[in-house]
């Protein structure tokens, strides 16, 4: 660079990054996983969740699973609203088989829909696993004061949106959808 300075130096006295750091807070987050075969004992992509964010220091309020019905998605949706959490973590359902619902059961709800977050997980999954990544429907978006973030039930991908896109990022997205 012509004046000598790094682009990570540049991004460290950015815009984004001042809001980023007057955004960091402990956040109040649920952890939804949509299977008809998952319990808590074997959900792997919940705990990679549960893990990763109690880690990063937030509360997890909620975890539950649901079977891929859109009437019980819908009602998990609506118990985090009245929890007043801060976001809704859901793993599963986003497929295209006969039984993934997930986005389908959230579409009606999300006031204001995040295209970002879909778009950009389904780019970094392009350069993991190819073309296939064209089969997932992550989504995202806000109910009431929640922001919903719907990610494949595969741990890979969870681990893949947890790690690239949501830790980093979650606390300034909801500053930014509460101000």
């Amino acid at each position: 660079m012509a004046d000598g300075k790094s682009a990570a130096a540049n991004q460290a006295a950015s815009p984004v990054a001042e809001h980023r750091r007057a955004a960091q807070q402990t956040l109040r987050i649920g952890i939804l996983t949509v299977s008809d075969s998952r319990t808590l004992e074997n959900d792997t992509s919940g705990q990679l969740l549960v893990d990763r964010f109690t880690e990063a220091g937030h509360k997890i309020v909620d975890r539950r699973i649901v079977r891929d019905e859109i009437e019980l998605i819908r009602g998990a949706v609506r118990q985090a609203q009245m929890l007043r959490l801060d976001a809704l973590l859901i793993t599963g359902g986003t497929g295209v088989a006969p039984r993934d619902c997930t986005p389908d059961a959230l579409a009606p709800m999300f006031e204001v829909v995040l295209p970002g977050f879909g778009e950009l997980f389904r780019m970094l999954s392009y350069a993991e696993i190819g073309a296939a990544a064209m089969l997932s429907r992550a989504v995202a978006g806000r109910v009431g004061q929640v922001l919903v973030f719907c990610l494949p039930g595969s741990t890979a991908a969870v681990r893949l949106a947890t790690d690239k896109l949501l830790l980093s990022d979650l606390p300034h997205l909801v500053h930014h959808s509460r101000t």
